[in-house]
């Protein structure tokens, strides 16, 4: 049972973290495309705005490293989007491996503390004999928590593992439509400041 509950703890830990995380807001923040077009505007992208880029939000960070490489051809701008992106995609599914070994792991633990509880039933079978049922029944229904207690602590994992996933996913697919069309608002800002020189 310890190290079910130990399980149990880590998981709501990580629940916990991955929804203050993963929150749309933090990952997708609306706003940049209105402050790039305000740097256009003003005179281009400087290095402070780029720090600040980078920093504000996990979509922030991959928008400012195709900015930091803007006048550098098109198929580099791309590299270094998709470079940074995938350094994103693993700070996003942080923790989430754990969390679906612990979904993995905690039935297998109920089913040994299953298998270890039946042994001591049957030992003490051998010494006692069948003769009291209470001592039987006590053994099993002792046997049997811990298979309930895995799995009860694996389900809702499995169940926060999958959703997570599926709103990595979700959000990987909003970083790139948004760092394709934010970059677009950029290069239209640099092609009108070329033009009115």
């Amino acid at each position: 049972m310890w190290p079910i509950m130990a399980c149990s703890v880590v998981a709501l830990a990580i629940v916990i973290e991955r929804f203050w995380a993963l929150r749309r807001n933090r990952v997708l923040p609306s706003g940049l495309v209105e402050s790039i077009r305000d740097w256009g505007v003003a005179g281009g992208v400087v290095n402070q705005d780029l720090e600040s880029l980078a920093g504000s939000s996990p979509l922030g960070k991959i928008v400012a490293a195709g900015l930091l490489n803007q006048g550098k051809g098109r198929e580099l701008v791309r590299e270094s989007i998709e470079e940074t992106g995938r350094h994103v995609v693993h700070e996003l599914e942080r923790y989430l491996n754990t969390l679906g070994t612990i979904a993995s792991i905690t039935p297998l633990l109920g089913l040994l503390g299953t298998v270890v509880g039946m042994i001591r039933v049957f030992n003490k079978i051998t010494m006692q004999g069948v003769g009291d049922p209470s001592v039987l029944s006590g053994g099993i229904s002792e046997a049997l928590i811990t298979t309930a207690a895995g799995l009860t602590v694996a389900i809702p994992s499995l169940m926060f593992y999958r959703y997570f996933r599926g709103r990595v996913d979700e959000f990987v697919v909003g970083m790139e439509q948004e760092a394709m069309m934010l970059m677009e608002v950029a290069e239209a800002g640099r092609r009108a400041r070329g033009k009115s020189r």
